[in-house]
């Protein structure tokens, strides 16, 4: 199934089976480095963690396990034909 968003015209996102990004809540401190860095709005913090809220609007960039000080977010990309896709590459 594709969806897209009014939030980010020329893009949409293919549906996929499984999660590609987890977090480690024993690894996690909750510094909010993913929320902040997210332009998707993909975490929140919950109980001073750092938790998935939704990854409908992912961009799959990665800049979550990029900057994420302590290693508590593990992201793998998502399965061929399936995630982001814009119609600029």
């Amino acid at each position: 199934m594709v969806k897209t968003s009014e939030k980010f015209p020329g893009v949409e996102w293919i549906e996929g089976t499984g999660e590609f990004i987890k977090i480690d809540e024993d690894k996690c401190t909750g510094c909010a480095n993913c929320v902040n860095v997210c332009l998707a709005g993909c975490f929140e913090i919950v109980d001073k963690k750092a938790n998935i809220k939704t990854l409908e609007e992912c961009m799959e960039c990665a800049s979550c396990w990029y900057i994420c000080p302590e290693d508590a977010i593990q992201f793998s990309w998502p399965p061929g034909g399936t995630g982001y896709k814009s119609e600029w590459g």
